[in-house]
């Protein structure tokens, strides 16, 4: 089984296309803005919700994100990765939240993430495996640490790069390749004993 598997990525725009409505929306084009909410608003709520833990805080939150960057949509034309300030945009705005409500130092804030992924990402019918083996897929991604989840998430999922989960995690991209190796190879490993049993396959035997 390859990496490629289990690395099928989500429809996300592209860059050029991400830069071409990035200038419409700072030139004050609402629709063009409209479209940046609808790729993203759900992608980042989830993000926040990781951190936050909250339906309600993790929408404001998301929300808010958004109506600032509207705010000063004239400096949408300076920002060289939409997609990476977006995501820091949504980071900081979590933690911030949880600074004022925990009124304390968040020292380690992706120690204890718990990523609720999007299950209509991955499904049977798309990557030709059973019902069981989905299951099993879905076991591992949600037994898998909360950083190694966190990162294959924003990879697997959300369709981002290496440097983009690199600098919005501020974690380096070496860090970034171990976890999606040990996510893949427990995934991998899980899924082994499907792939080794062939229906109608004769099992060898010694001679009689």
């Amino acid at each position: 089984m390859t990496s490629a598997f289990f690395m099928k990525k989500s429809s996300t725009f592209s860059d050029s296309f991400l830069f071409i409505i990035q200038q419409r929306a700072a030139d004050g084009d609402e629709d063009a803005f409209k479209k940046i909410y609808y790729q993203f608003y759900k992608r980042l709520y989830q993000f926040s919700l990781s951190l936050v833990k909250t339906k309600e805080a993790a929408e404001e939150i998301a929300e808010d994100v958004f109506i600032k960057i509207w705010q000063q949509k004239e400096n949408l034309s300076e920002i060289k990765n939409l997609r990476v300030y977006l995501y820091i945009a949504t980071k900081n705005t979590s933690l911030n939240y949880l600074s004022k409500k925990a009124k304390e130092n968040l020292t380690e804030p992706f120690d204890n993430i718990n990523i609720d992924l999007y299950k209509s990402t991955i499904t049977p019918e798309e990557l030709m495996i059973t019902a069981e083996m989905y299951r099993k897929i879905q076991q591992q991604v949600e037994a898998l640490p909360p950083r190694c989840k966190m990162i294959f998430k924003l990879i697997r999922e959300d369709g981002l790069k290496y440097k983009e989960v690199s600098d919005i995690l501020n974690i380096s991209v070496n860090t970034i390749d171990v976890q999606i190796a040990i996510a893949i190879k427990k995934i991998a490993l899980a899924l082994k004993p499907d792939f080794d049993y062939q229906p109608g396959k004769k099992v060898k035997s010694g001679g009689i």
